[in-house]
């Protein structure tokens, strides 16, 4: 991390020698050559510029010493200017590399990176490495992050074409990081795909376009651009050179024909009799890992998904076979090679071969970052959270900095902030160090080597370095860590949000004047204005705006997710689709009617989840796989997924059944299915209070019965959270009949207090029930909210009512065996499934 203060320039002059000036970047004029970062290791950040003496660069390092800066490097650079000036762990993810493109041409710089070595410091890059643009940026490979830089270097060939490479450091060189190309090359394509649809008789983008796809795992792509390439009668840079791409190309798509099962996996539902059930499909939309699944996460860089079974999770690879089997109420994704798992004895770190590395549960355990995971402890031991104490793991389980903490949180840079106690906060190191200490009511989380911090607990927010020097005062009601020398705060005294951006002096970069403020990275802003200004907390719309705050479109966007190699999912009032970084849609992608997220996988496959629903879409728009809206049954019955959305805010599947043979008792089914859905007239241009989600399920079904279960969610904007609703439909799919819990036992038996009893002692003796309210339950309704399956039946209880929020529908299943004396066989209920 390095950072650009303008009110460096002043102070570093002092250390200058005579005569000589200040350096400004090329492309800024008013951005002198300076930075702070720590360049040392020693967690104290240095300053780094480049001046100009005799006409001849030098770059330079001040390092603080006995309350004074001491010149530590001055080391002679090339060309006539500077292009890029920067730090970042290039050799060692710990440890800051100073960067800096000399310029030597127009559109070409010597890229430099500095080292301490017993040399002094020392410029390790080759010699012959040259750029016209460059990227840095920590690129995931197949093990995830790894805290180093790699390095895009765009090296400018004709028009505006350009060679890109993705380099890291290894052995001692520059090498090309071909595990992060998929990462980093879409980005590229988009940018050829813009050039061949506005220059498409230049034969040089079309070259450039498929190497960029075929680097990003876009084979079929890649394939009908080379061969676009080679339809000019002069193709560029020559036929033999794109015949020699378009084999490695078809290279490509034969090995990956021939094991399918080896590549890219995506999840992907499909509704059963028996649920929703989740498998893998491969690129192609065949489904390589059979629907089984209860859930189905995403395949991780290290090949591993989290997949649902039983109510509990476990982890696969990529052959289906278990790593670690389901066991767990939850695993989270794997960071830095760890998971978090948690079972009834709280939370564990596993690795990625499943084995459980810590010593004891925790009642909080966070994921690894930078060699460390925050966990805490309890006084009494009960999990609850009273008296908690916070502390670190490292990556081998063990307790590295011990629960001695009122709140932690996550290493950035080698460093972490905790609270000590009341008014007392701290600086620390990997190793616990104290590195400093701030008597402040609160701090938060470091950013561009400052943080939040506030006086007194009532008082408003301004920002402190690391040494604990108020560099802005208290001026904010609430205030987020710096990002690339931005920081998003609030203004407001009341609900009314004044959402601004400042810059490191505390100037305003975006007036405090907008509902709500996101740093989208990729240096973008998305600005949002209240859909009703009365009511602000009903949500925003949105403009994207630039680093420097100019709009680059206007509020159009319900919602926009972060950039990611160039493009954010939005969605408007009508469609979903991406943008780039102008803030406009990204030509070249499709558009799916529907509010949602789009995502762009590695290989150019688009996951589109629109309305609550999934499917796989290529880049012209063609879907590869969608859920199905077809349940079939025993001919000819099936059940219909039908959508109802008359409002953005409003949308609800419901069910209906087709094959009866009455279809009097058909419709009359259908249409109290669609009532029990949620199915009734809201306005379409009125702006709803809250939005209203409902889907179903078919989650039995046998002979003549058929068990539908409809969930509903109504949340009231501005709420803390919903309320959510589960219904249960059993319907007899020979004569239409719905049938209610008293339909299941013979006249007269008082199976109210029967089944009361039961679930009376589950509570009491099952362990498993221990959330319920203490003398909360008093017993079932005549009509309690119930279901069957092929042995048993479960009775269900809404959220709130007999448990708190966080446990859901507490369900008690009771099996048939248990109460055959009461049950009447020889209802019509009991043979619509035992004929």
């Amino acid at each position: 991390m390095s950072v650009y203060d303008p009110q460096l320039v002043q102070m570093v002059k002092a250390y200058l020698p005579n005569g000589a000036e200040m350096v400004h970047m090329v492309h800024n004029a008013q951005h002198a050559a300076v930075i702070t970062a720590d360049v040392t290791g020693d967690q104290v950040p240095e300053i780094v510029g480049v001046y100009r003496l005799n006409e001849a660069l030098y770059l330079f390092v001040l390092l603080y010493r006995n309350g004074d800066y001491d010149v530590v490097a001055n080391v002679m650079g090339q060309g006539y200017g500077v292009t890029l000036l920067t730090a970042a762990p290039v050799l060692n993810p710990s440890l800051n590399h100073v960067i800096v493109g000399w310029q030597l041409g127009s559109i070409w710089s010597k890229l430099s990176i500095y080292a301490w070595t017993p040399e002094g410091y020392t410029d390790i890059a080759p010699a012959d490495v040259n750029f016209s643009y460059i990227d840095i940026v920590d690129l995931p490979g197949p093990a995830g992050s790894d805290g180093l830089a790699e390095i895009a270097l765009w090296i400018h060939d004709t028009g505006e074409a350009y060679r890109v490479e993705v380099v890291r450091w290894d052995r001692g060189t520059l090498v090309p990081a071909t595990d992060a190309y998929p990462y980093y090359f879409p980005a590229v394509v988009q940018y050829y795909e813009r050039l061949t649809h506005e220059h498409p008789d230049y034969a040089y983008y079309w070259y450039y376009l498929a190497d960029a796809q075929y680097r990003a795992g876009m084979q079929e792509a890649a394939l009908v651009s080379v061969r676009k390439a080679l339809e000019f009668a002069e193709p560029y840079p020559s036929r033999e050179i794109l015949l020699e791409l378009e084999s490695r190309i078809k290279e490509m798509l034969a090995s990956r024909g021939q094991s399918q099962t080896l590549g890219r996996l995506f999840p992907a539902s499909v509704k059963t009799t028996s649920g929703t059930k989740w498998g893998y499909i491969d690129r192609s939309g065949s489904m390589v890992i059979q629907p089984k699944y209860e859930d189905a996460q995403d395949f991780q860089d290290n090949g591993l998904a989290v997949v649902g079974a039983d109510g509990l999770y476990g982890l696969i690879d990529r052959s289906a076979h278990f790593v670690v089997e389901p066991k767990y109420q939850s695993i989270s994704p794997f960071l830095e090679h760890r998971a978090t798992v948690i079972d009834r004895q709280g939370f564990q770190m596993i690795n990625e071969q499943g084995e459980v590395l810590t010593r004891r549960s925790y009642p909080y355990i966070a994921g690894l970052s930078e060699g460390r995971a925050v966990y805490s402890v309890t006084d009494s031991g009960s999990g609850d959270g009273a008296n908690s104490r916070y502390g670190y793991l490292d990556a081998e389980g063990l307790e590295a900095i011990p629960a001695q903490y009122e709140e932690a949180n996550d290493f950035a840079g080698g460093k972490a902030v905790v609270k000590i106690k009341e008014n007392l906060y701290a600086l620390i190191d990997l190793q616990g160090r104290q590195l400093a200490t701030y008597p402040f009511a609160y701090i938060g989380p470091q950013g561009d080597g400052m943080m939040a911090f506030q006086k007194e607990s009532a008082g408003k927010y301004g920002y402190i370095d690391e040494q604990g020097n108020v560099v802005i005062p208290p001026a904010y009601t609430s205030a987020f860590p710096f990002h690339r020398g931005r920081a998003i705060v609030n203004t407001s005294e009341d609900y009314r949000s004044m959402y601004g951006v400042i810059n490191v002096r505390g100037k305003w970069v975006i007036q405090p004047e907008y509902n709500d403020i996101r740093d989208l990275n990729e240096d973008r802003f998305a600005l949002g204005r209240a859909i009703d200004p009365a009511q602000p907390y009903i949500g925003s719309i949105y403009a994207i705006a630039d680093w420097d705050g100019r709009k680059l479109s206007d509020y159009v966007y319900r919602d926009v997710l972060e950039y990611k190699h160039g493009l954010a999912s939005v969605y408007d009032a009508m469609q979903t689709y991406f943008i780039d970084r102008t803030g406009q849609p990204a030509p070249g992608y499709p558009r799916v009617n529907g509010s949602g997220s789009f995502t762009l996988e590695p290989g150019g496959l688009i996951k589109a989840m629109v309305d609550q629903r999934l499917s796989y879409l290529d880049r012209s728009g063609r879907v590869i796989w969608k859920q199905n809206t077809v349940i079939p049954l025993h001919p000819p019955y099936q059940v219909v997924e039908e959508k109802y959305k008359p409002n953005p805010d409003y949308l609800v599947y419901y069910p209906q059944i087709e094959g009866m043979r009455d279809r009097a008792a058909e419709q009359a089914v259908n249409n109290k299915l669609k009532d029990m859905s949620q199915v009734k007239f809201i306005p379409a241009d009125q702006q709803l209070e809250y939005a209203y989600t409902g889907d179903f399920d078919v989650i039995f079904y046998k002979e003549q019965l058929l068990v539908l279960e409809l969930n509903g969610y109504h949340y009231p904007f501005g709420a803390a959270h919903g309320m959510p609703t589960r219904t249960f439909a059993l319907i007899n799919l020979g004569n239409g009949s719905m049938y209610s819990l008293k339909d299941l036992f013979k006249p007269g038996s008082d199976y109210v207090q029967e089944l009361s009893r039961i679930v009376g002692k589950q509570i009491k003796e099952d362990p498993q029930y221990s959330y319920v309210f203490p003398d909360s339950y008093t017993g079932i309704a005549q009509d309690q909210s119930f279901y069957v399956t092929e042995y048993a039946i479960h009775l269900v209880f809404a959220p709130y009512e007999i448990a708190p929020y966080s446990a859901g529908f507490p369900t008690f299943t009771i099996p048939f065996a248990q109460i055959r004396d009461i049950i009447n066989t020889e209802g019509e209920f009991w043979k619509a499934f035992h004929s």
